[in-house]
Parts: structure tokens; C-alpha cells; sequence
């Protein structure tokens, strides 16, 4: 009778893990669906962090919603193909590497990110841990924007994220959500292998 009331109490959390373990399944396999998906999913996590007083991650969720119908587009939107290729255009935006401009103004964006929420959290919210909240909500911006564009490297990020997720959310006793992102650290490996295999082959300028 505890499992069914526990199951009760946590309906909305466990559809938005069950969601979210199907988004990222999608992603590995590079399926558009991962967007409209993620588009659920994020819904459902804006309630789920508000009530828990993780509130940088709510705003990430907003967040999610925007880039989610960006790379929707960016991902259905043909891309022009390079080399010696016959054709004009291919069907689908490839995976590529991250490039070092790129690179630099990530990391400058995250500090950026970084220390603008930790000054907020630290003294206007109630957050537990305002420095870990930035810090993953810093990291997760930026690797789901790399995801939009389909760079090979923000499964790295995703790593690095979801296994910190996950201890944390523990803390607060987010079971479900504990079990999601364990879940997603674990694809997260299988993701960058997967991405692996298709990348162009073309150096970062």
C-alpha cells in the first residue's frame, strides 16, 4: 500500500523520467522526435523543480522548451553539403566536431552563466546549493545548445552532468528523478560512441 501511495504521490516526476529516458534514446539515435519529446519532457520538470526549490533548473527547463523548437528546425532544415558532393544540400544536419572558436566562446559563456546564477541563487533564492545548481545548469546550457547543432562533443558534457545529477538529486530525495539521470549518464556513454561512428570527417578549424 506504501509502493501504490509512494507510486501516487510521484506520478508527475515519474512520467517526466520515463519521458526524458525515451528523449534521450531518440538522441542517440538521432531521431527528430527527440524535440517534441523533450518538449513534453521539460514541461512536466518545470513543475517538478519548482516544488523542490531547484530553481535554476526550472528556468533551464524554459530554456529546453526554446531550444527544443530551434533544433527541431536546425535538424530538419537541409544542410549544405561540402567536398565534392553531387548534391546541393543533404536531408539532415551532420554531426561534426567542435570547432576552436567555438570552444573558446563556450567556456566564456559558461563563466559567464556560472557566475551570474551562483551571485542570484546564493542571494535571492532559498536554493540549497546554489554553487552545484549553477554549475550544472551553466554546463547543461551549453551542452544542449551543442546538441542543437549537433556536435559530437556535448556528450561529454552530458557525462560529466547527468553522474553529478544524480548524486545531488539524492540528496533531495528526488528518487525517480535519481534513477532518470543515472539512466542518462549510462546512454550518455553509449551516445558518444554511437555519434562516433557517424562523424564527418573533417578536422576542427
Amino acid at each position: 500500500m506504501d509502493i501504490l501511495s509512494w507510486f501516487q504521490n510521484n506520478i508527475i516526476e515519474i512520467f517526466g523520467s520515463v519521458t526524458g529516458i525515451i528523449y534521450v534514446f531518440l538522441e542517440i539515435r538521432q531521431n527528430k522526435l527527440l524535440w517534441p519529446v523533450g518538449i513534453v519532457t521539460s514541461g512536466v520538470y518545470i513543475w517538478v523543480f519548482l516544488t523542490s526549490k531547484f530553481y535554476a533548473d526550472m528556468s533551464l527547463q524554459v530554456y529546453y522548451l526554446v531550444i527544443s523548437l530551434l533544433g527541431w528546425y536546425w535538424w530538419s532544415k537541409p544542410e549544405k553539403a561540402g567536398g565534392n558532393s553531387k548534391k546541393e544540400k543533404s536531408n539532415e544536419l551532420h554531426v561534426s566536431r567542435l570547432r576552436l572558436k567555438q570552444a573558446i566562446y563556450t567556456v566564456l559563456v559558461f563563466v559567464l552563466l556560472y557566475g551570474i546564477m551562483w551571485v542570484i541563487l546564493s542571494n535571492f533564492t532559498d536554493s540549497p546549493v546554489p554553487e552545484w545548481d549553477s554549475f550544472l545548469t551553466s554546463l547543461s546550457i551549453i551542452a544542449t545548445w551543442m546538441l542543437a547543432r549537433k556536435i559530437y562533443e556535448h556528450w561529454f558534457i552530458w557525462i560529466v552532468v547527468n553522474s553529478a545529477s544524480a548524486v545531488i538529486f539524492f540528496t533531495r530525495g528526488l528518487f525517480p528523478t535519481v534513477i532518470l539521470y543515472f539512466v542518462y549518464a549510462v546512454m550518455s556513454v553509449v551516445g558518444l560512441f554511437e555519434w562516433k561512428k557517424s562523424l564527418k570527417h573533417t578536422d576542427p578549424q
